[in-house]
């Protein structure tokens, strides 16, 4: 059984500053932890308890410790993310950061106007662009039916409009819009459990917050829902292991949001967007010292490491 010990032989805590606010925060705080597989990522967002965080760990721990999934693949194609930005001069550089994204993801709120406008100066900077929306479940049903009926025909998906399943379930009966379901799986404390059926037409998998490739591959195979693999906001070490899931499924060719290292100012390695495109490869870290963090945020990640992994031991067994 692995030990608390050999986690902390090779540990790091970084910080990575954002170049726009992205769901609310302005930085990242990475821990990055070496096993004989190479680098694992720990990084939940700092509210989450460590029941949540576990599954975080248990990524990281497969990422370092654990055995390579075999691949289909060694190219993914990416969907670009936009921040909740309005104005044109901000949007137009935060798409130039995807060059050749066929695809973009746009984050959404209650403001229906503001919303119209987001999408609007999207489409006006490239009409051909597919949209897809991200509310990450702040609608109620009649939030969603309003703000979705003008807009039917113009976008591929919205991703999680509503929190429960009862309510996307209410929702997908008075609108004619694909939904993705992403919150719902990954905060479910057993997400192989859910009755899918009339309400996901798209499976969002996130590998950290899922808890490793080989789980995120086996919830893949149980729903047999086209699947869109995403990222959590992570370090670029994180996005190794997305891609690692991307290129491990059978027949996956949606676009993935796997490319929002580059909404960082700087990360500990790269992943380079060629024509819309991004080669699966794992990433030896860069820059730690330049990013590390102070002791007293080193001690606070290790204790959240320690409290995460009894968790993840039961998990375990």
């Amino acid at each position: 059984m692995l030990t608390l010990e050999e986690i902390f032989k090779d540990f790091h805590l970084v910080k990575l500053n954002l170049k726009t606010p992205f769901r609310g925060v302005s930085y990242r705080e990475v821990a990055l932890l070496k096993g004989p597989s190479g680098w694992g990522e720990f990084s939940p967002f700092l509210e989450y308890d460590q029941y949540e965080s576990a599954s975080w760990l248990a990524a990281g721990i497969e990422a370092a410790f654990g055995d390579q999934t075999p691949l289909e693949r060694d190219e993914i194609s990416i969907n670009a993310t936009l921040p909740a930005i309005n104005d044109r001069e901000s949007i137009e550089k935060i798409m130039a950061l995807y060059p050749g994204a066929k695809t973009v993801k746009i984050k959404v709120g209650n403001d229906k106007k503001v919303n119209l406008a987001r999408i609007a100066t999207v489409k006006e900077i490239d009409s051909d662009l597919k949209i897809r929306l991200d509310v990450n479940g702040s609608w109620s049903v009649e939030e969603a039916v309003d703000n979705l009926k003008d807009i039917q025909d113009q976008i591929e998906y919205v991703e999680q409009p509503c929190s429960s399943l009862d309510e996307l379930r209410a929702l997908k009966r008075r609108i004619d819009v694909p939904i993705a379901v992403d919150e719902l799986l990954r905060k479910n404390s057993d997400p192989f459990s859910l009755n899918l059926e009339d309400v996901a037409d798209f499976l969002v998998l996130k590998v950290s917050p899922l808890g490793g490739v080989t789980r995120a591959k086996k919830m893949a195979e149980h729903y047999q829902i086209p699947v869109v693999v995403s990222s959590a906001l992570e370090s670029a070490v994180g996005i190794s292991q997305g891609l690692q899931l991307a290129a491990a499924l059978k027949g996956y060719s949606n676009d993935s949001g796997l490319a929002t290292g580059v909404l960082f100012e700087s990360d500990v390695g790269a992943h380079p967007i060629i024509a819309g495109k991004i080669r699966v490869s794992m990433i030896e870290p860069i820059g730690l010292l330049a990013n590390s963090c102070s002791v007293d945020r080193i001690e606070w990640w290790q204790r959240r490491v320690k409290d995460s992994f009894e968790i993840y031991r039961k998990l375990c067994k």
